[in-house]
């Protein structure tokens, strides 16, 4: 009974043959993916990191209040292609027939890192445009919750983006197994930044799982079906057997 309930959620509905035109999903992941890669060119210097002195912190913003701001606004809008893939290749996974929790698991995954994303660039815009009247204490205050929301904040949602559609991508064969198993990997990873909150150590962690995520996001749109079998008495047949 089982194997006939998981044949049959893989056949169509019968006028579902063709999925819409599957462009945006590359586009808006490339763009996302892009304006994320050239934001850190505007400013000088390594962004300073948990364990660097108060001394470096400070004055990176400071000195580079303009450039972040620059920064902070391509990262602030590199999150509306995310939220706007996260839509569109959920839709194509239900197109795909599968009902399994793992769609909207991504979808929750997405839509949170699109939004902390929002969040956390608008704190980081905020921090530069205060940098040169600001007290120290509140700078460094205000970097900490950017470090959280943007670093945490970000890769543990989006692990589960990644674990949704890998999992119901791979069980469901519209996804080669290490492909999916790469997602899920990474997912994993994602899931383990939590402990940058611990611990300064975990945050490798981070990027680990940011900067692979975006270009096998890219690869699941285009590996992903956008056609599959109607249903027919005949593949009905089958699948009873």
């Amino acid at each position: 009974m089982e194997r006939i309930n998981a044949n049959s959620r893989r056949l169509c509905h019968p006028r579902s043959v063709s999925a819409p035109d599957d462009t945006r999903d590359h586009l808006c992941a490339a763009l996302n993916a892009g304006l994320l890669a050239v934001s850190p060119l505007f400013a000088s210097g390594s962004f300073p990191v948990p364990s660097s002195s108060a001394e470096q912190i400070v004055s990176f913003f400071r000195e580079n209040g303009r450039q972040i701001a620059i920064t902070s606004a391509l990262q602030f809008g590199s999150a509306i292609p995310l939220g706007l893939f996260t839509a569109t290749v959920a839709n194509r996974l239900r197109f795909l027939r599968i009902r399994a929790a793992g769609v909207n698991i991504a979808l929750f995954g997405g839509w949170t890192t699109a939004a902390l994303m929002l969040v956390a660039t608008s704190v980081m815009w905020a921090t530069a445009s205060v940098a040169n009247v600001a007290s120290d204490d509140l700078l460094l205050a205000l970097y900490r919750l950017q470090m959280a929301l943007g670093g945490p904040g970000f890769s543990v949602p989006f692990g589960l983006l990644l674990a949704g559609i890998a999992v119901t991508g791979g069980m469901s064969r519209s996804l080669p197994r290490w492909f999916a198993t790469l997602g899920v990997v990474l997912a994993v990873i994602g899931e383990l930044s939590w402990l940058f909150l611990i611990t300064p150590e975990a945050l490798p962690l981070i990027p680990l799982v940011r900067f692979p995520g975006f270009p096998w996001l890219i690869a699941a749109g285009w590996l992903l079906p956008n056609t599959c079998a109607a249903k027919t008495p005949h593949s009905e047949a089958r699948a009873d057997a």
